[in-house]
């Protein structure tokens, strides 16, 4: 245990996950009532949605409880150029009053938006301990999308998150870029895959049916910040498929009438779409992760990308990737890559252990509770 109280958290580089020591008994964790807040849900498609969802699962299945405020239960208005993300209007009152009637053991604030910031409000006024996490790197999208400077939004941040217990964070980069500007209260909490779903399939996508091949995929939100036009404008071979949609996606199918555009798809179309192209780009400079490049490899499409924040992390040193300054040959040598080697790299991520260090950050609200258990399954 750390002098704080804390588990011990080693980082094992060679599995992709951390792996949390000084744990008690299986046995000794009680099942736990979890909430948590976030700013994103239905109907948008991200790494934020996906990630407490499959937390989740992981929890239920352990035996643990786990509810979720979201949007869809306030009245909201569209976020300004983001008409899919809804804000809440005044939510605090109605905020607190799901809080006192959930009597959680521990409260997660997943966003920084107007319920995590109502969330944050009841817990400093009832002096209830809580976590956050770092999902969005909101100053750089900021700058590319309004031009606002990142000092201004990382003085937001800094207040934000500086009473929280932890603030959760995916990767080494991310916590050095956060304890940069002052925020230092971080601690690991990586991301998996399901495994189980996104998977070869032998079968392909009805969605590429006609498309010449090499096929190169993105899939995620269509947006500025995403910087999809670096892939989209690439001299490829064969055909570019793009899977989402976003405040860009009008704009960009009238720059690329070539591209195929599919939409949102559900996660067994999704995984017969990864399984039917050749490689998966992707593109951004901005993610904290890229939950996408997991699914993608654990379906065996292998992945390109630029060197930074993000692929770095997630396929960084591995030989399920193609990493290089020039996208376009990135994604060339993406298509010499083994699809057999995408799977056994993605294996390495589980939601399990990732979960597992989700409920060992958790600061518990009732007395005498611990973190140090591991995720139990029922038997």
């Amino acid at each position: 245990m750390m002098d704080d109280g804390s588990p011990n958290v080693a980082l094992d580089q060679n599995q992709g996950v951390e792996r949390v020591a000084a744990r008690s008994t299986r046995a000794s964790m009680r099942p736990r009532r979890i909430l948590t807040v976030t700013d994103a849900w239905h109907p948008q498609v991200n790494g934020v949605v996906r990630t407490i969802e499959a937390t989740q699962r992981e929890l239920e299945a352990a035996g643990h409880a786990m509810t979720v405020i979201t949007p869809l239960q306030f009245t909201t208005v569209p976020c300004p150029g983001y008409g899919e993300i809804r804000l809440s209007l005044l939510p605090y009152r109605k905020v607190a009053r799901r809080i006192e009637d959930y009597q959680p053991d521990a409260i997660h604030i997943a966003t920084e938006g107007p319920l995590g910031q109502a969330a944050r409000r009841y817990c400093v006024r009832q002096q209830l301990p809580f976590t956050t996490a770092y999902h969005t790197r909101f100053p750089q999208y900021l700058r590319a999308m309004f031009g606002i400077q990142e000092r201004w939004v990382y003085r937001f941040l800094r207040w934000f998150h500086a009473p929280a217990w932890r603030v959760l964070t995916p990767t080494a980069e991310v916590e050095r870029e956060l304890g940069a500007w002052g925020i230092d209260n971080f601690a690991r909490w990586t991301r998996g895959v399901d495994l189980d779903m996104f998977r070869p399939r032998s079968d392909p996508s009805p969605l590429v049916e006609g498309l010449p091949n090499p096929r190169f995929l993105y899939v995620g939100r269509v947006s500025v910040e995403k910087n999809i036009d670096a892939f989209l404008k690439l001299d490829l071979p064969g055909s570019k498929i793009v899977a989402g949609v976003g405040p860009a996606l009008e704009l960009l199918r009238r720059r690329f009438p070539d591209v195929r555009f599919v939409g949102v798809l559900g996660r067994e179309e999704l995984a017969q779409l990864y399984s039917s192209v050749d490689a998966f780009v992707f593109p951004s400079l901005t993610d904290t992760f890229g939950l996408v490049m997991l699914e993608a490899l654990a379906c065996g499409t292998p992945v390109a990308a630029f060197p930074v924040q993000g692929p770095i992390d997630v396929v960084g040193g591995s030989d399920a990737a193609a990493l290089d300054t020039e996208l376009r040959r990135a994604a060339l040598r993406a298509l010499r890559i083994d699809r057999a080697r995408c799977r056994a790299w993605a294996e390495r991520f589980s939601w399990q252990a990732a979960t597992e260090q989700f409920l060992a950050q958790q600061r518990w609200i009732s007395a005498g509770a611990t973190a140090e258990a591991p995720l139990a399954r029922p038997a």
